[in-house]
């Protein structure tokens, strides 16, 4: 196959940005738990002792996991305290994984998401480092565009 001096370079997995109801909500400086799994079920049927088969079972999907530097913008802490106040506000949203000129080459959406967890920052007189706070979303379904 003769070279057509295209290249398919990963992308880098710095650059993305997160939407929560079709609001941007700041830079976050790490995105984990876009996974998506289904549970498996052992089946035997009673004709075959030697052989299990596998069958497909529910599907699960992690907690997304998201980390920035601490600002003085209180919308996710507002978020978390709904929830904390037994009027749970479930929200739409997108992570969105940038190309090279900063324009969307993947998505993920996610649905009906509201902050379960919401951590603040390690406080230490004795190091140097940007105070982080780390917002963890449950969600009940994940898709890539």
């Amino acid at each position: 196959m003769p070279a057509t001096g295209d290249r398919n370079d990963p992308y880098s997995a710095f650059n993305f940005i997160i939407e929560i109801d079709g609001v941007v909500v700041g830079g976050f400086a790490e995105c984990s738990g876009l996974t998506m799994e289904q549970e498996i079920i052992d089946y035997r049927n009673g004709d075959e002792p030697n052989i299990k088969r596998k069958l497909p079972g529910q599907q699960k999907q992690a907690n997304l996991v998201l980390k920035r530097g601490l600002t003085q913008s209180r919308e996710l802490w507002e978020w978390r305290k709904l929830v904390m106040d037994g009027r749970t506000e479930r929200r739409p949203g997108n992570i969105q994984l940038l190309d090279e000129a900063r324009q969307p080459a993947l998505q993920w959406n996610f649905r009906e998401g509201w902050p379960c967890k919401l951590e603040g920052p390690a406080l230490n007189a004795k190091a140097s480092e940007v105070a982080i706070e780390t917002l963890e979303i449950v969600h009940e379904g994940l898709e890539q565009q």
